[in-house]
């Protein structure tokens, strides 16, 4: 029987002491139920605190058929709080089995008992006490819990926001992010507070005369206060300032609370690091940028009595009333509360129509600020949020998250949000074709409602120009649609998958709904359509979109970490892009190259539509070179395929299309996913973290293939550049992976052009860095490539087809040594399709004279 101890206690309680009539070991033989004989070893017991109120838990006092008299030192409080229980109740029944006078597992209203408080003048005042009233049953079930009195555990922060597993706590209630009990306390007190009519008089005794059930008090506490001690404030805010080189420790005490702040009568609802925004000149700075954070201030969400204290580092207190007062206190200093109803629209500037968009607001104390409706705690740990928030973080490697955050959300056009009078400071945008703006709005008494505009600026989409991400997980359909239009996206790739036994998205995948089209009720400028993502932790992941039909399985093989343990290989990526293709798939290898294996096969045998250049939570590094350089090996050897920007999604620290694809649609054709899924093909396409291109070869988009005479000639190159977002800084002409030409650019749009002599079969993409001007410069863009074939000159590049085949070699050393085997006929069916893509590259590459070392599995005569 552990003490309760849930926060440092208040010094306007003091403990009554009582004599019990019983011991809790002997309750079990008292005529208790069952269940609460089995939990009685869970009751509270010691020197206690209870929501911010001391107990002292002796023995207990046990109330059933006979009247209990308790007599304590003299005492004048203005409250007496108790801390009792009552066991369950049955509920009867009638012949048919119904309940005829249900009154719930709390038996509501239900006279329990009496407790009649003695004065030392010899009258008494008598407190009626009913269930779900004043007491409670130890077993909150259904939330059967009491109007009148709280439970013995204040509520309290989960700390499960940053870290995977919580002692105690089950990993979804941390989610809620806000507790009352955990999952090893099958015993709960009840905290009721008497108001004393007579606080001037000496309470001598307590008398406590039973009607219904077991009645059980632990504790007793009296103090001095002006309200009741169980009813908190509205939650408030606070910025904390530690003291000079004092850090500020995230990580929760066991009582859920940061150790650096506390509160007795009250709680802390989230503390994090002060960010510290560009407020005097938001109006000029970029969209998305990171804030800086404060070394020693703490943003404090708290609620509380009116005569709480805080308890500080150093052992400091101070009273929740004199902060309120005095504004500002030596450590503490108050954010003015939002209680501004204000209803926020998001317009286009031309037409008037509302438009979805990502929001950010924050208040003049940096706190960020967010519709009713929408969550004011991030969470961008994997696989834990799926609202529709975005919380930008500086982005440390996978396995080193952190936790300084710049907060936003979408909305569809249209929020009602509480705001602080004063200085709001809002950031908006929607993609890479609309100005994003940074606003600065004064609040009053009067605003109901602000209205931002926004003004498109550029007209990729009028061209015939369509935007997708293609990997995102996680997300229901209509969250992702919704977060795609937010971000300007027009299709979004929804991936089904699995991770050990976890299955992802599977019940979202019909094989044929594309979600916002106009046959299934949308206006058809915002898709959804669910694929999936079909993944070996060797020989690497396959991106399957759109394909009709049933779901190509199984989803994930060969045991973990993506497969299940014990799971077999059954299927290569090959397989699953032919299978793609047979249902009309696109077939994308997803965050080119890794893994970097057996993707080799699928590329050298004509399965794979596209390579993916991946960010991840990563906004400020750009397309990775070594994710271009492996492409460029496959476009040396003439395998052509599309490049196309998907984000791999799987938290909230990741914006849909942050990295993008953009795909030309024909002009004679609508946008559909089906014209989608075509363009891609084509690999009319370029990728972007924000820079728009137009590039042509002779007049021909990316994707196009043009021969030339064995003698060659001269190509004339066009290109036109734009961004609204990220200023760019240079463009290059990419020709077989060098870059012969180059020019720096006007931040905001340029064009230009260029001619190229072409005496061998070629590849040519252009390519545009660009930067903010805090960033180092990046690959903001790059294009497919045209390909370019002369007559006699076939694309070769030795040193790069030799590394292909090395990969198809590893994926067939995989399959033969440590890779689970299904049955044999499964692994000569893989054995084949690997040796044929094998012998396919191998066979061409001695055709063009390029010999090199032979493993045993190509070994043969003509090479020695």
């Amino acid at each position: 029987m552990p003490a309760i101890i849930d926060g440092p206690k208040s010094p306007l309680f003091t403990p009554i002491p009582i004599e019990g009539n019983t011991k809790f070991s002997d309750l079990p033989n008292l005529g208790i139920s069952d269940v609460m004989a089995e939990a009685v070893q869970f009751s509270p017991s010691g020197s206690c605190v209870c929501t911010g109120i001391p107990f002292e838990v002796g023995d207990p006092i046990f109330v059933k058929d006979q009247p209990v008299e308790i007599d304590f030192k003299p005492v004048t409080a203005s409250w007496l709080v108790f801390m009792h229980t009552t066991d369950q109740r049955p509920q009867e029944t009638n012949q048919q089995g119904f309940f005829p006078h249900p009154k719930g597992t709390g038996v509501l209203a239900e006279h329990a008992c009496d407790y009649f408080f003695v004065y030392s003048d010899g009258i008494e005042e008598k407190a009626v006490i009913k269930r779900r009233h004043q007491i409670g049953m130890f077993r909150d079930v259904m939330s059967e819990a009491c109007f009148e009195a709280v439970p013995h555990l204040k509520p309290r922060q989960s700390p499960g926001r940053t870290t995977e597993s919580v002692p105690n706590f089950l990993w979804g209630p941390c989610q809620t992010y806000a507790n009352i009990n955990d999952t090893v306390r099958p015993w709960m007190n009840w905290i009721w507070a008497w108001e004393n009519p007579h606080p001037e008089k000496q309470i001598v005794s307590l008398r406590i005369e039973p009607a219904e059930g077991v009645v059980i008090i632990t504790g007793i506490s009296a103090g001095q206060v002006e309200s009741p001690p169980t009813r908190w404030q509205s939650r408030r805010k606070t910025v904390l300032t530690l003291p000079d080189g004092e850090a500020f420790d995230p990580k929760l005490n066991d009582q859920g609370q940061p150790k650096q702040i506390q509160l007795d009568m009250g709680t802390i609802i989230s503390a994090d690091v002060r960010p510290i925004y560009p407020n005097d000149t938001w109006e000029e700075t970029y969209n998305n940028r990171m804030p800086g954070f404060s070394p020693n201030q703490v943003l404090v969400e708290y609620t509380a009595h009116p005569q709480a204290q805080f308890h500080l580092t150093g052992g400091k207190t101070v009273p929740v009333s004199e902060l309120e007062e005095k504004q500002k206190t030596e450590m503490l200093e108050v954010v003015p509360p939002s209680e501004q109803v204000v209803k926020l629209k998001t317009i286009d500037k031309k037409s008037g129509k509302p438009l979805a968009v990502k929001l950010h607001i924050h208040g003049e104390f940096d706190e960020y600020l967010t519709p009713i409706d929408r969550q004011r705690v991030a969470n961008p740990s994997w696989f834990q949020d799926y609202t529709v928030d975005y919380n930008h973080r500086p982005f440390a490697g996978f396995g080193n998250p952190s936790m300084e955050l710049h907060h936003c959300t979408y909305i569809p056009g249209e929020a009602t949000i509480k705001l602080p009078w004063g200085k709001i400071y809002i950031e908006i945008s929607k993609g890479f074709e609309i100005r994003p703006v940074r606003k600065v709005v004064n609040v009053t008494t009067e605003t109901e409602e602000i209205v931002i505009e926004l003004d498109k600026v550029l007209h990729w989409r009028e061209k015939g120009w369509v935007t997708a991400d293609t990997h995102v997980h996680f997300l229901s359909p209509s969250s992702a649609q919704l977060e795609g239009a937010g971000e300007g996206v027009n299709i979004v790739n929804l991936l089904a998958s699995q991770w050990g036994e976890l299955m992802a998205n599977v019940g979202d995948f019909d094989g044929k709904t594309v979600f916002g089209s106009k046959e299934a009720g949308g206006d058809g400028e915002y898709l959804v359509r669910v694929g999936t993502e079909n993944r070996q932790h060797i020989l690497g992941h396959i991106s399957l979109l759109g394909y009709n039909g049933d779901m190509i399985l199984p989803l994930c093989t060969g045991g973990p970490g993506e497969s299940a343990i014990g799971d077999p290989v059954e299927m290569l990526l090959t397989e699953w892009g032919v299978q793609c293709k047979k249902q009309d798939g696109v077939v994308i290898i997803p965050h080119f190259p890794g893994p970097r294996c057996e993707h080799a096969a699928t590329i050298v045998t004509g399965n794979a539509d596209g390579i993916e250049m991946t960010s991840w939570a990563d906004l400020y590094s750009g397309i990775h070179p070594y994710s271009i350089s492996d492409w460029y090996r496959y476009l040396n050897c003439g395998y052509m395929t599309a490049a196309v920007g998907g984000t791999d999604k799987m938290s909230s620290d990741t914006a849909v299309g942050a990295v993008r694809t953009y795909a030309a649609i024909d002009p004679d054709q609508e946008f559909t996913y089906d014209s989608w899924k075509e363009a891609v093909r084509s690999a009319n396409t370029f990728v972007t973290y924000g820079p728009l291109m137009e590039f042509s070869v002779e007049g021909n988009p990316p994707g196009s293939r043009l021969s030339f005479s064995a003698s060659g000639g001269t190509v004339d190159v066009a290109w036109k550049v734009a961004s609204v977002t990220i200023p760019m800084s240079r463009v290059e002409l990419i020709v077989n992976g060098e870059i012969p030409e180059s020019k720096e650019l006007n931040p905001e749009a340029d064009e230009g052009s260029w001619t190229v002599n072409i005496d061998k079969s070629s590849w040519i993409a252009l390519l545009i860095r660009g930067h903010y001007a805090d960033k180092p410069e990046i690959i903001a863009a790059h294009s497919s490539p045209v390909m370019v074939e002369v007559e006699g000159s076939q694309f070769s590049a030795a040193a790069d087809a030799l590394t292909i085949l090395e990969q198809i070699e590893g994926a067939l050393a995989f399959i033969d040594t440590v890779g689970t085997r299904a049955d044999t006929e499964t692994y000569k069916r893989m054995r084949l399709v690997l040796t044929s893509a094998h012998r396919e590259l191998h066979n061409r590459m001695h055709q063009m004279g390029q010999y090199h070392e032979h493993s045993p599995v190509d070994d043969h005569s003509e090479h020695h």
